[in-house]
Formats: C-alpha cells, structure tokens, sequence
C-alpha cells in the first residue's frame, strides 16, 4: 500500500459509518413521525367523543411505548369498558396490555389480577403465562413463578423465556448443599 491510498481508506470507511449512521438516525424519525402522527390522530378523535374499545388500545399502546403509563392504563381501562371487544382473545390481549403496563409500573398485585382475567378469558396465551411468571418473580413467589413457566411450556414448548425463567427458577428452589 502506497502512502496516499492509506488516507483515503480512512476516508471511505469514515464515509461508509456516517452514511450508515445517517440511514438510521432518519428511520428513526420516520417511526418517530409515524407514531406521533397516530398519536394526534388518536387523541383528535377520541376526545371529540366515544371511541371504540381498538382505539382505546391503540393509543394505549403508542403511551405505553412513550411510557405514559398513567395514560395508557387510563385507555386500556376505556378500551375494557367500551364493550365493543370481538372475542375474548381482543379482551385478553387489552389485560395483557394493562397487566404489563401495572408490572412496568412495579404494580404486581394489580398486574397479577390483569394476568389472571386475560387467562381466564384465554387460558393458552403464553405470553400472559410468561407475564404473570414474571410477575410472581417480582413479588419473590417463586414456586407460584416455577408453576406458571411450566404451563407456558405446556403450551408452547419452544417458548425459550419460559424455559430460560423456569430452569432460573429450578435453580432457586434447588436445596443448598
């Protein structure tokens, strides 16, 4: 290599980072911009009067991505009280939602009630299995996590947080020797 291809090697892979940090710094503003738009959209319709129980949700949703979860329990809640929910796998889904959105918030008790209503209404929803082990962790009710985990994999054997939490919490239970 001669001395003046050596800066401009430099030159090229300096140019490539920024081209490459560029593309992603304006995808980033494009889903920014997207979610910002729905955002307004939302928040226009549903304050000029009642909005259906998917709309409710949906904003729900974009709060709880912004971490608005006082907001996003609020929706969530309207969503459950709009009644328009086809299928109990729509309701099961928006307790879901609210469940995570409680457990974000170091709620655990309201959060384990949310996780329990959405597998009332759906008892082969892994992720709310996965959810409420994750939950039952949190509050140190370690057999109730181990148990919960378990019927994950029941359901979904392939589940690999399942299988991660549930030997995690295998290895807590384990005696001391």
């Amino acid at each position: 290599m001669n001395d003046q291809s050596l800066p401009i090697l430099y030159l090229s892979i300096l140019v490539v980072l920024l081209a490459a940090a560029g593309w992603f710094v304006f995808r980033q503003i494009l889903k920014t911009r997207r979610t910002e738009t729905a955002l307004s959209k939302l928040q226009a319709k549903l304050t000029q009067g009642k909005g259906s129980s998917k709309e409710h949700y949906e904003l729900g949703s974009i709060f709880l991505d912004k971490r608005l979860y006082s907001q996003a329990v609020a929706q969530f809640q309207k969503a459950l009280k709009a009644k328009d929910l086809e299928g109990a796998e729509n309701e099961a889904l928006v307790h879901n939602a609210l469940g995570f959105t409680y457990a974000a918030q170091e709620q655990f008790d309201l959060a384990i009630k949310q996780y329990r209503e959405a597998l009332d209404l759906l008892p082969d929803y892994p992720t709310a299995l996965n959810n409420l082990g994750f939950a039952y962790e949190k509050k140190q009710l370690i057999p109730q996590a181990l148990e919960t985990y378990e019927a994950a994999l029941k359901i979904d054997a392939k589940n690999a947080t399942a299988k991660r939490r549930a030997e995690s919490m295998r290895k807590r239970l384990a005696p001391a020797s």
